[in-house]
C-alpha cells in the first residue's frame, strides 16, 4: 500500500491519495488500493492480530512521506509500525484517556502528518508528527464540547484554502467542517465550523483517503447501514463542499467495524 502524492505544503497534501483500510471483527486488516477514479480495487488481506486494538489509524510517515504506516492502541499503549519496516515501536502509555483518535494530515504546519485525540472531558488535542513516528508535545485545539461528536475524519483540505481540515459528525447526524488554520497554537488550529448538512447519521463509518478520484480535491467515503460504500467527491467550495454521492461499493462493507 502506497500513498501517491507530492509531499510538502498543505496544497500538495490536498492531492494525496491513500488506500482504504478496513478491520474485520476477527482482527484481519484488508487493504483496498485506489483505482484512480474514486473507487477501490479488490481487497488484499494483510493478516490478523488487530482484534484487540481499541484504535487504529494510518499515517504517511516513513519513506519520506510515501509509506502508509500504522498506529494502533492495545490497552493503554500506542504502537507504531512502518509499512516497509519489520519492527513495531512503542510510542508510549496512557493513551486510554482518549475516546477517539484520528490522523488528519499535516494540520500543524510541520513536515509530518498529525494526530487528533479526544479526551473524556470532550477536549481535543493535536499531536504533531515526527519523522521517527513519535509525537511532539500535545497542544489543546478544542477546549470542550467534542463529546457531542461521534465521528471525526480528515487527511486533506475540504475548503479549498490549501490547509488540512477536520470533519466532525454530531450525534444528531449533522456534519461539520472545521477549517484548519495551519497554526499549531493552543486553541487556534481550527477556524469557525462550516455546517455541511443533516442526515449523515444514515452512515455507519466515515473516512477520508485523501483525493480518491484524482481531481486534486479531498473526498469523503462513507459506509451505510445496508453495507454499501459511497464516495462524496470534494469540490473545494466551503459552502457546498461535496458533490452528490456516488456508489463505489454495492455491499459487504458492513462487515468492517473500522475503516481508516
Amino acid at each position: 500500500m502506497t500513498a501517491k502524492s507530492e509531499v510538502g505544503s498543505g496544497a500538495a497534501q490536498s492531492s494525496m491519495k491513500f488506500p482504504l483500510l478496513g478491520r474485520k471483527p476477527d482482527g484481519h486488516l484488508v487493504d483496498y488500493e485506489p483505482n484512480g477514479t474514486g473507487g477501490v480495487k479488490a481487497g488484499v488481506d494483510m493478516g490478523g492480530g488487530f482484534g484487540d486494538a481499541t484504535a487504529i489509524i494510518q499515517a504517511n510517515v516513513s519513506a519520506g512521506g510515501s509509506g502508509n504506516d500504522l498506529y494502533y492502541r492495545m490497552n493503554d499503549k500506542l504502537y507504531y509500525t512502518a509499512e516497509r519496516g519489520n519492527d513495531t515501536k512503542l510510542v508510549g502509555g496512557g493513551w486510554d484517556i482518549y475516546s477517539l483518535l484520528v490522523s488528519v494530515g499535516n494540520m500543524g504546519g510541520s513536515a509530518q502528518p498529525d494526530l487528533i485525540a479526544r479526551d473524556a472531558a470532550g477536549a481535543i488535542w493535536l499531536y504533531q508528527g515526527r519523522a521517527d513516528g513519535l509525537w511532539e508535545t500535545r497542544i489543546r485545539i478544542g477546549s470542550g464540547g467534542w463529546n457531542g461528536m461521534d465521528r471525526l475524519a480528515g487527511r486533506g483540505d475540504f475548503t479549498g484554502d490549501g490547509k488540512p481540515d477536520l470533519i466532525a459528525r454530531s450525534t444528531d447526524g449533522t456534519l461539520y467542517i472545521y477549517p484548519g488554520t495551519g497554526n499549531a497554537v493552543a486553541d487556534s488550529a481550527l477556524g469557525s465550523r462550516v455546517t455541511v448538512g443533516k442526515g449523515w447519521d444514515a452512515y455507519v463509518l466515515l473516512v477520508s483517503t485523501g483525493d480518491s478520484d484524482g481531481d486534486g480535491k479531498t473526498d469523503l467515503i462513507a459506509s451505510d447501514k445496508a453495507g454499501a460504500l459511497w464516495l462524496f467527491k470534494g469540490t473545494g467550495n466551503p459552502s457546498a463542499p461535496f458533490a452528490p454521492r456516488v456508489q463505489i461499493g454495492t455491499g459487504g462493507w458492513g462487515g468492517f467495524n473500522t475503516l481508516f
